[in-house]
């Protein structure tokens, strides 16, 4: 496991847990949907100095402009469009439960539709992690139905998101981040503004706020996760990332003063067990690397990238560069130079 992926996936957690009690402010002054429009404009803000200062190669665009649009469409789009559909049918506790099963989405489609390579300690990390969220938010006479399943087709949809998001190998986490902000922000924020009015009726301080909240909590935590999952493979990546919503209460408890109950602390030591377990499912054999070009950040020493640079530099940088067929054997997970089919 690569610490670095998995320090980045904590931290895009924390940012995210941390935005939601903040976001939670804002909620009833611009409304559930406008909000998460001008959230995820603000993580497109976030990334846009970057994106102008280093636009993503044509090259680049022409390589992977499909996964690029099945992302935006899976999870700037469908996702939440269902979602919101859904929330109108059912309940809150019956929906909050059922965003727990993005991960579950995540890891599924991780191991059949992409061919990760999973294991038993990450399926058991998983459902650790899964089971502290229902746990979480478990309300007695919850019941499926219409709109249950429609907010399970929006986590589908996320799930199929974070994987062919984190496959994506010739464009930057910024430019992935910038694309999903500035097409989702752009369609919960239409949705939102059918729904609950003009941009006048909001004030400036809630507007400023929102994006604010949005460029940390969105864009520089989807940026983190982006790069954790290159690292670590989108079901490790999600199941790590997925520790936010006890992050969220354990800073609600500390910063708001909120009441802690038992049914709480069980759940985040249940998702802190999850993740912890995750950080063990390493795996060794002798494998086989196809020759490729793509780009991400690199060191020289990590047994993958052993070309030379004119100048001598050796640290952490990213360019695109070419790999030449390699057979050996070390501790891998599925990260960007690891996607072997097992038998």
């Amino acid at each position: 496991m690569s610490r670095r992926g998995v320090v980045r996936c904590l931290l895009a957690a924390i940012l995210f847990g941390a935005s939601a009690p903040a976001a939670s402010r804002l909620a009833d002054e611009v409304g559930a949907l406008a909000l998460a429009g001008l959230l995820y404009l603000g993580a497109a803000l976030a990334v846009l100095p970057e994106t102008v200062r280093r636009p993503p190669p044509r090259a680049a665009l022409v390589a992977e402009w499909q996964p690029a649009l099945a992302t935006v469409v899976a999870g700037g789009a469908v996702g939440p469009a269902l979602l919101v559909a859904g929330l109108t049918r059912t309940d809150a506790a019956t929906a909050s439960i059922l965003l727990n099963t993005e991960l579950v989405a995540t890891v599924i489609l991780a191991a059949t539709l992409f061919r990760e390579h999973l294991g038993r300690r990450l399926l058991a990390a998983a459902a650790l992690v899964t089971a502290a969220g229902v746990l979480l938010v478990w309300s007695p006479g919850t019941s499926v139905d219409v709109g249950a399943l429609l907010i399970i087709g929006a986590c589908a949809c996320w799930g199929f998101d974070n994987c062919v998001t984190a496959r994506i190998e010739q464009l930057a986490p910024e430019h992935v981040v910038f694309l999903k902000g500035a097409v989702a922000g752009g369609a919960n924020l239409i949705l939102g503004l059918t729904v609950a009015g003009t941009v006048a009726d909001w004030g400036r301080e809630a507007l400023v706020a929102a994006l604010v909240i949005g460029m940390a909590g969105y864009g520089l935590s989807i940026t983190l996760w982006v790069k954790g999952a290159r690292d670590l493979g989108a079901a490790r990546g999600q199941v790590i990332f997925a520790a936010a919503p006890f992050i969220g209460a354990a800073l609600s408890w500390l910063a708001l003063a909120e009441a802690i109950s038992v049914i709480q602390v069980i759940a985040v030591v249940l998702a802190a067990g999850g993740v912890t377990v995750s950080l063990r499912t390493a795996h060794e054999h002798q494998h086989r690397h196809e020759p490729t070009t793509h780009d991400h950040e690199h060191t020289h020493d990590d047994g993958h990238h052993d070309h030379v640079h004119e100048d001598g530099f050796r640290g952490r940088h990213s360019h695109p560069h070419d790999h030449p067929e390699i057979v050996h054997t070390h501790p891998h997970v599925p990260d960007l130079h690891h996607r072997h089919d097992h038998d």
